[in-house]
C-alpha cells in the first residue's frame, strides 16, 4: 500500500516540474491534489512553503528579464487581500473553501484552453485590483497567480519579461503568505514536517523541469496540464 508521505513526494514534484517546464502551475496543481491526500488546512500551508522555495531558484534563472515597476503595485494591494485570505481558510467551512478552491482552479484552466483575446489596460491602477484578489487567492488557497497572469495579459507584457514578472510576484507574495502563516499559527509542526520530507521532491522537480525544456514542447504540455486541471478543478466543485 502506497502510503501518504510517498504520494506527497509524487505531487510535489508533479506540481514542480509542471512550473519549472510550463512557467506556472506548482499551486494549482499541488492544492488540486493534496485536499484529498492532507486536507486543506495542512495543503495550504505546505504549498506556500513550496512555493516559495521554487520560485528563489526560477528568479534566479529568469532575472534578467524582471521589470520591478510592473509588479510593485499588483505585489504591493496583495498584501491587503492575503490575511483576507488566510482568515476564509480559518474560518470557513472546508466544503465550502474546496468549492471556491475547485472554482479558481477549473475557471482559469477553461479561461487559458479558450485564449481569450483581453482587452488592453493601459491604466497602471488597474493592477491594485488584480493585486487585491491574487492576495486573497494566495492566502487562502496558495493559487494568486491567475488574477496576475491575466493582468499581465491585459498588459502586454513580452513572453520573457511574463515569465520573469510572474515568478518575481509569485517570490514576493509566497514570502507574504508564508508570514501570514506564521502570524496565524497555521504552520504547525506537522506541516515544517512534510515541508522537509518532499524537499527531495522539489529539487527533483526543478532539474528535471529545466533539463527538459529543451526537448518538450511546453506549448503542447501546457495543455494537457489545463485539461488535467479543469478535471480536478470539477471534481472538487462536485
Amino acid at each position: 500500500m502506497i502510503t501518504t508521505h510517498a504520494l506527497l513526494l509524487v505531487v510535489i514534484f508533479l506540481a514542480v516540474f509542471t512550473q519549472s517546464l510550463a512557467g506556472f502551475g506548482v499551486a494549482l496543481v499541488a492544492m488540486a491534489l493534496l485536499p484529498d491526500l492532507i486536507g486543506i488546512q495542512r495543503a495550504t500551508p505546505l504549498v506556500a512553503l513550496v512555493g516559495l522555495t521554487l520560485e528563489f531558484f526560477l528568479l534566479l534563472r529568469y532575472r534578467e528579464a524582471l521589470n520591478i515597476n510592473a509588479i510593485w503595485r499588483v505585489a504591493l494591494a496583495s498584501i491587503i487581500g492575503i490575511p483576507l485570505g488566510i482568515w476564509v481558510l480559518k474560518s470557513v467551512s472546508d466544503r465550502l473553501v474546496l468549492l471556491g478552491l475547485g472554482v479558481v482552479i477549473a475557471g482559469y484552466a477553461l479561461y487559458a484552453l479558450l485564449d481569450l483575446h483581453l482587452p488592453s489596460l493601459e491604466k497602471s491602477a488597474w493592477a491594485y485590483g488584480f493585486g487585491l484578489v491574487a492576495g486573497i487567492l494566495g492566502g487562502a488557497y496558495n493559487t494568486s497567480g491567475p488574477p496576475v497572469i491575466i493582468y499581465g495579459n491585459c498588459r502586454r507584457w513580452l513572453p520573457a519579461e511574463f515569465k520573469s514578472n510572474l515568478q518575481g510576484f509569485f517570490m514576493l507574495n509566497s514570502i507574504l503568505v508564508v508570514i501570514g502563516h506564521v502570524i496565524n499559527q497555521t504552520l504547525t509542526p506537522v506541516v515544517w514536517e512534510d515541508f522537509l520530507w518532499v524537499l527531495p521532491a522539489v529539487g527533483l522537480g526543478i532539474i528535471t523541469g529545466i533539463s527538459l525544456d529543451r526537448y518538450l514542447d511546453p506549448l503542447r504540455f501546457r495543455k494537457v496540464v489545463l485539461w488535467l486541471l479543469v478535471a480536478m478543478g470539477l471534481r472538487l466543485i462536485f
